[in-house]
C-alpha cells in the first residue's frame, strides 16, 4: 500500500512540474494566457485526455515490453496450440478480431488483457497459470480475458481517466486561485507565492478522490468479464477457475503499467479496499452463483 501510495504521490508530482513547464511555455514564449477558465479547461482536456489516449495507444507495446512475454505466432507445442485454439474460438463467439496471445514467466496465477479496441488488442497467461490450472479452469480465465476486450473496458477506462484527469488539473487550479488570493491578499487575478505550493497539495488530494472513482469503475467490469466469462465457457468453469485462483490470490509480479488489468489483485480492507482492483473473490463468485442457471 505504501510504495502505491508514494507512486502516485511521485506520478502527480512529475505530472504537475511538466504541465508547468507546458503552461509557462505558453504563457511566455507563445504570450498564450491560461487565467482565463475556459481556455484553462481545454488546455486541462487536452493534456488530460491527451495522457490517457497515448497511454491506451502504447498499451500492446508496453504490456510486451514489461512483462517480457513471448508472443504465440507459430505454436511451438500442443499448449500454445491450444491457447490459440480457445482465445480464437471465444473471440469469433464474442465477436472480436482475434486477439494477440502471449506467455509470461510469473510464479503466480494470473492473466490480463489490453490494448487499444477491441479488433486490436492482446491477451496474456503466466506460466504460473499454466502449472496451476486444468484446461476447463485456464479455458474460463481465458473468456473473462476475450470478454474485457468485447466490453471495450480498456477504451472505456481511458475515457473515465481521462474526464478524471481533467477535472483534476482544472479544479486544483480554479481552486488554488481562491485560496492563494485568500492567503496573498492578491485580488487582481494573477497568482502570488502560495499558488504553485497549494496547486501542488490539490492535484495529490484531488488525484487520490480520482483513483477512488477509477478503481471503483475497474471493480464493476471485473464483474462484468466473470460474467461473460461464464457466458464463452460455463458459469461453473468460471466458478472453478476463480477458486483456484485463491491459491495465490493477493500475489502479483506484474509491472505497475497493466497491473490493474490482470485477474489476480491485491487483497485489501477497510479504506485500502477503494483502491482495490479486481474486487474480492468471495464477492466475484457469489455474484456467479447468483447467476441466472441457465449461464
Amino acid at each position: 500500500m505504501f510504495k502505491r501510495v508514494a507512486l502516485f504521490l511521485a506520478t502527480n508530482l512529475a505530472v504537475l512540474v511538466l504541465l508547468g513547464i507546458v503552461m509557462s511555455v505558453l504563457q511566455n514564449v507563445f504570450g498564450i494566457s491560461l487565467g482565463n477558465n475556459g481556455a484553462l479547461l481545454l488546455f486541462a482536456a487536452a493534456f488530460g485526455f491527451g495522457g490517457a489516449f497515448i497511454s491506451l495507444a502504447i498499451s500492446k507495446w508496453m504490456a510486451k515490453r514489461t512483462t517480457g512475454l513471448h508472443l504465440i505466432t507459430e505454436p511451438r507445442n500442443e499448449g500454445e496450440a491450444w491457447l490459440l485454439a480457445t482465445v480464437k474460438r471465444q473471440s469469433e463467439a464474442a465477436g472480436i478480431a482475434m486477439p494477440e496471445v502471449g506467455i509470461y514467466d510469473a510464479p503466480e496465477i494470473n492473466a490480463f488483457a489490453t490494448g487499444p479496441s477491441r479488433n486490436n488488442s492482446l491477451v496474456a497467461v503466466s506460466t504460473g497459470l499454466l502449472r496451476a490450472m486444468s484446461r476447463d479452469e485456464a479455458e474460463a480465465v481465458l473468456a473473462h480475458e476475450v470478454s474485457h476486450v468485447a466490453n471495450g473496458d480498456m477504451v472505456t477506462m481511458a475515457l473515465i481517466q481521462g474526464v478524471l484527469n481533467t477535472f483534476v488539473i482544472f479544479l486544483s487550479r480554479i481552486v488554488g486561485r481562491v485560496i492563494d488570493a485568500a492567503l496573498s491578499g492578491n485580488r487582481d487575478g494573477g497568482t502570488g507565492p502560495f499558488y504553485f505550493i497549494t496547486v501542488l497539495v490539490l492535484d495529490i488530494i484531488f488525484g487520490m478522490l480520482a483513483s477512488v472513482v477509477a478503481m471503483w469503475f475497474s471493480r464493476w467490469r471485473e464483474f462484468r468479464a466473470d460474467e461473460g466469462g461464464a457466458r464463452l465457457a460455463g458459469r461453473e468453469k468460471m466458478i472453478a477457475a476463480l477458486e483456484r485462483l485463491s491459491q495465490t490470490y493477493g500475489e502479483s509480479t506484474l509491472p505497475k503499467e497493466v497491473r490493474a488489468f490482470g485477474i489476480s489483485g491485491a487483497v485489501g480492507h477497510g479504506l485500502r479496499k477503494l483502491f482495490m482492483t479486481p474486487p474480492p473473490l468471495a464477492e466475484r463468485i457469489n455474484a456467479l452463483r447468483n447467476m441466472p442457471a441457465t449461464i
